[in-house]
């Protein structure tokens, strides 16, 4: 447990030397001293799960379990044992079931899922249904160990769907089921140094602000990558952050030396999708200058945006797509992920061009798993590093947890009205205008804002409002730690740092999905009265 008596010299020895995670803690216990009679709820704004869920996905999955349950003992039953289900009729079988039971929890849904995959995707019946049947009980391995085969071809076409993966233009791609994003991150690094794609020392870019663990891990004494910040550093005319990059910042992707490209995409903390201008000059690059830069591009907040598009769908051949389904569906607890890659891809291409000796080591790594290990893909190199390459035969995400993702993937597919979709962006946007309402603030038009976070400049914010005379004050005799100091003890309010993401020293992010709306009117207005305070201390100095 954190003492409680935090200090403001205490939170100040620490700022920007720990995790804005970790700094969170110490202002949570700050907030919620117990020695202060305080009737003040705690205001969280720092989590970035939601507090919405998708309940019709989740009450399907539970009404199929009973089904699972009720043919494992229709197999065969004794006390508190029963068999495994069996693949003969069992799509009759799971259809007279839905007849029979019409009152169980969305019932209609789960059929409308069976439907799909067999009218829309042409599935075998029974194999679909058993796939599912057998997965959800989880008493097999995962196989094919990256992803079961039906639920892989679901979640294609969701990701086609939602984040524009083109198949046209790069051609068929797998799909690698994990953990969520957080695993796919660690599974790429540990891939991209096992097969020396990535050498320790290799200078690598990250586009910034990002979420912190892409700033920690390249330091790590098992990478320590030299790196090149990639900054969204573009301003409108008048001197507004659009968290876009500038062509010159873009253009030190010309560096051939840089090897991989790291983007969170849209960006986090200011949840803004790459425009189509940085886009294009991305694909510029590529094409003309850096035609084997690696991009890994995690896409978790695409779905917040109308009309996203990956660069997966604009660079197929250079990108591995990770994405995340803990926001868009609630399911943070649950662990649901993908990483996606083409089969035509710049990661064999580089793999297949290793020196001898290089790619001979390489092989040795893999060669338990094909007679002819130069033919595994990287893809499924991936899979076989996530268990040490040995644990192979027992890789791949928990089949129940595929099930789920398949159910998600499907209730997103079957909403031909986007009827989820537009109420998730819509609550986003509500709070977002509650908080720049309770600031004061006229909140401006930006159709690539996802509105999941908002990063909040207060330097801007005060040399806009009141001058450059006033932000060089504020500069010169506060901190950035006062103010999430300040709204923590009086307030109740825990916000994170945005210096802390490389964005601007003083900026702030304000998660805009885990609270209820009437907070982010509260947040707006307690920071309202906090920057007030100080504008009266400018004044009267």
């Amino acid at each position: 447990m954190e003492p409680v008596n935090i200090k403001r010299q205490e939170l100040e020895n620490v700022y920007g030397k720990i995790s804005p995670f970790e700094f969170k803690n110490k202002l949570i216990a700050l907030a919620t001293n117990p020695n202060k009679k305080s009737t003040r709820t705690l205001l969280d704004a720092g989590r970035g799960n939601p507090n919405w869920i998708a309940s019709i996905p989740r009450e399907a999955f539970f009404t199929f379990g009973h089904f699972a349950i009720r043919e494992s003992r229709d197999s065969w039953s004794k006390g508190p044992l029963s068999g495994m289900p069996k693949k003969t009729n069992i799509a009759n079988r799971l259809y007279e079931y839905i007849d029979n039971n019409p009152s169980m929890p969305d019932i209609i849904f789960l059929k409308q899922i069976i439907d799909y995959g067999i009218n829309k995707l042409g599935f075998d019946p029974d194999s679909f249904v058993y796939e599912l049947t057998d997965a959800i009980i989880g008493d097999n391995y995962p196989f094919p160990d990256r992803m079961l085969v039906h639920i892989e071809k679901i979640v294609k076409e969701y990701l086609i769907q939602e984040m524009k993966y083109d198949i046209d233009k790069g051609g068929n791609f797998n799909v690698f089921a994990v953990e969520g994003a957080t695993a796919a991150m660690c599974y790429v690094f540990d891939s991209l140094i096992a097969n020396n794609l990535l050498l320790k020392g290799d200078k690598i870019a990250i586009m910034t602000p990002i979420f912190t663990p892409y700033l920690e891990i390249p330091h790590l004494p098992r990478y320590e990558f030299d790196v090149v910040y990639i900054n969204a550093d573009e301003k409108t005319p008048d001197g507004k952050h659009t968290w876009q990059c500038s062509n010159e910042e873009l253009e030190k992707l010309y560096d051939n030396d840089i090897k991989a490209l790291f983007v969170v995409n849209p960006s986090n903390p200011p949840s803004v999708a790459i425009s189509p201008k940085s886009t294009n000059k991305l694909v510029d690059i590529v094409k003309n200058h850096n035609p084997n830069l690696m991009i890994i591009s995690d896409d978790v907040y695409g779905t917040f945006v109308h009309g996203f598009k990956s660069l997966m769908a604009e660079l197929p051949y250079n990108t591995i797509g990770s994405y995340s389904y803990s926001k868009y569906f609630g399911v943070t607890g649950w662990r649901l992920g993908t990483l996606a890659l083409h089969e035509k891809n710049v990661f064999d291409k580089l793999i297949s061009e290793l020196p001898y000796s290089i790619r001979k080591r390489t092989n040795k790594r893999y060669c338990d798993m094909n007679s002819n290990p130069s033919e595994v893909p990287f893809i499924d190199r991936i899979v076989a590093d996530s268990r040490q390459v040995a644990l192979n035969h027992t890789a791949g995400l928990s089949t129940p947890q595929q099930v789920q993702m398949a159910f998600f993937s499907a209730f997103a597919l079957i909403d031909s009205d986007n009827t989820y979709k537009n109420m998730t962006i819509d609550i986003c946007h509500h709070r977002q205008k509650l908080l720049f309402d309770g600031l004061g603030l006229e909140l401006p038009n930006d159709p690539n804002d996802a509105a999941y976070y908002t990063q909040f400049d207060l330097l801007e914010w005060a040399e806009d409002n009141h001058g450059k005379d006033f932000a060089n004050y504020l500069e010169q005799n506060y901190k950035p730690v006062d103010v999430l100091f300040d709204l923590a003890e009086e307030s109740s309010i825990v916000l994170l740092s945005g210096g802390g993401f490389a964005g601007p020293k003083w900026s702030i992010r304000i998660s805009l999905a885990n609270l209820y709306d009437e907070a982010y009117s509260e947040i707006g207005i307690a920071l309202k009265k906090i920057l007030d305070n100080y504008i009266d201390k400018w004044k009267n100095k």
